[in-house]
């Protein structure tokens, strides 16, 4: 364990956002998001629900202030918000001390963006819909 760290930003997750530079994106995901068809590496994270992966990471990470935009979430078949979005969403204003534009796309259209992601944290959310990726920012 290390001081200050939240125990939930495990060595390889530590280790994948280190490793990310400006604008590559993370995405953290529910438990039925198909995570390893993405493609690219996927830590698992069992236990943990979305809140509390992306404070642990948003502890870490800054948010990228000049991607347009720089967190998405991914809506429901009916193109409205999941019921995660509001939670999520409070997460990511605390951390960046700002209000941080937060846009829904398709379930196929995240699909494709995971695909492009640099990690894909699969969490234990059982709220459905409950996917957002995050733009890396600069200190």
């Amino acid at each position: 364990m290390l001081k200050g760290i939240d125990p939930l930003l495990t060595p390889e997750l530590l280790h994948a956002l280190a490793a990310m530079g400006h604008g590559d994106v993370i995405a953290i995901v529910d438990r039925n998001y198909p995570a390893y068809s993405a493609g690219v590496p996927v830590v698992d994270l069992p236990g943990a629900d979305l809140v509390a992966v992306l404070g642990a990471v948003l502890s870490v990470l800054p948010v990228d202030p000049f991607a347009e935009p720089a967190a998405r979430h991914m809506l429901q078949d009916d193109g409205a918000p999941g019921p995660a979005v509001p939670d999520a969403q409070d997460v990511l204003d605390a951390a960046e001390g700002r209000a941080v534009p937060f846009v829904g796309m398709a379930r196929q259209e995240f699909y494709v963006a995971a695909r492009s992601a640099r990690v894909v944290v699969r969490t234990a959310e059982d709220r459905p819909y409950a996917c957002v990726t995050v733009a890396k920012g600069v200190l």
